[in-house]
């Protein structure tokens, strides 16, 4: 065989191709379930969707249903890793406050907020009078609005390194998978890197927004699509911000499937000082550019929310591109179309907040033993034909 071609080590039970938070969740749960596993990635830890995130851990936006189920599961989790995990993971249980701009709004939200407390979601009603007690600096004149406070947050990149590390998986970072291996009989056994090849019984697709590409290279289609957004930095602060807060129309955005251009008021302090803002998503392939009007909308609509930020200097922005699926539910589980394929991905924006679920429910597969939910929702099976990553 051919020195490029050779096993790169010792065979792992699992190769986990992906090294962000999702791939690392992965990784720690197979760990913790007393498998052997390496991590390849193309790039470094946190490259791609998760260094480009907030590290919102939400489930303030998340109607009843599969996802908000994946969603009250990883929170408990988060809370238990963050228990594990070093505190340079910056784990905030600072709440999420929705906040309405008027009546019709708010109405909205309430209802929204019933279905949810229904689901197990905790929440109180805060009349618009009361804001202000939870956030000062807030405009005047909102409606009212909605504390959740089982919204968390974490420095996303910092907790995939952790997962990882604390996974004892072998990394194998700058090595990009060429070609997923097959046997005769069509199941996986490891996948091919420039470095060589590295065997295992089962392979797992975390790779974000390319998870497509991945698909087609083990013959099954997984029809990912990239949805870009940024977020703009602000220059270090004092805690003008203690909460996410966020306009209620963001939740409509999140639901929503159009390929337009969506921009809603998000906006959050970190404990290092620089205030976070977004959010916008539209789906126009891997196109990186970066169109001022964009940013000047989102900083008119945080400034709108928040007046005192009118005058505070943007220091930074990035761009991420969150993986899509159309019926917006993520691909987690077995691939019957490649006996040893499982795929996690498809989180769209919330891939760091339902990473813990995301993983456990991989391990649960990986060992053949009961998942911690029903998982028949994010099956990669539903997939039978769709339109191809561009």
């Amino acid at each position: 065989m051919p020195t490029r071609h050779r096993r790169l080590l010792d065979a792992p039970d699992v190769v986990i191709v992906g090294a962000g938070v999702v791939g690392a969740a992965c990784a720690y749960y197979a760990g913790r379930a007393g498998l052997s596993v390496a991590v390849v990635d193309r790039g470094a830890v946190a490259g791609g969707t998760t260094g480009a995130g907030e590290g919102n851990l939400l489930v303030s936006d998340k109607e009843p249903g599969p996802e908000l189920a994946l969603a009250l599961l990883s929170t408990r989790l988060w809370r238990e890793l963050a228990a594990e995990l070093p505190p340079e993971i910056e784990y905030e249980t600072k709440g999420g406050l929705v906040v309405a701009a008027d009546e019709p709004a708010l109405t909205s939200l309430r209802a929204f907020r019933a279905a949810q407390g229904a689901a197990g979601v905790e929440s109180t009603d805060v009349p618009g009078d009361r804001l202000r007690d939870l956030e000062p600096h807030l405009a005047p004149g909102l409606a009212g609005g909605v504390l959740y406070p089982q919204d968390a947050q974490v420095q996303p990149a910092l907790a995939a390194a952790h997962l990882l590390r604390a996974s004892g998986a072998r990394l194998h970072l700058g090595a990009e998978v060429t070609a997923v291996l097959r046997g005769p009989g069509g199941a996986v056994r490891g996948v091919r890197t420039p470095r060589g090849d590295l065997l295992a019984p089962a392979v797992v697709n975390a790779t974000g927004t390319w998870a497509g590409r991945l698909a087609r290279l083990a013959g099954v289609t997984v029809p990912v699509l990239p949805r870009r957004g940024f977020v703009l930095v602000t220059e270090a602060l004092p805690r003008v911000v203690r909460r996410k807060v966020y306009a209620a129309d963001y939740v409509a955005d999140v639901a929503s499937g159009s390929a337009a251009l969506q921009t809603s008021a998000v906006v959050e302090g970190t404990p290092a000082g620089p205030v976070l803002i977004g959010a916008s998503r539209e789906r126009v392939g891997f196109d990186r550019t970066l169109p001022a009007d964009v940013l000047r909308r989102l900083a008119a609509q945080a400034a709108a929310l928040f007046p005192v930020l009118a005058d505070v200097r943007v220091i930074r922005t990035y761009q991420g591109f969150r993986p899509y699926l159309p019926d917006h539910l993520p691909a987690i589980g077995p691939d019957p179309r490649a006996p040893g394929l499982l795929h996690a991905c498809g989180h769209e924006g919330a891939g760091i907040g339902l990473a813990p679920a995301t993983g456990r429910l991989i391990a649960a597969a990986l060992t053949d033993t009961v998942g911690p939910l029903d998982a028949t929702p994010f099956r990669p099976g539903r997939f039978t034909e769709g339109p191809e990553p561009r």
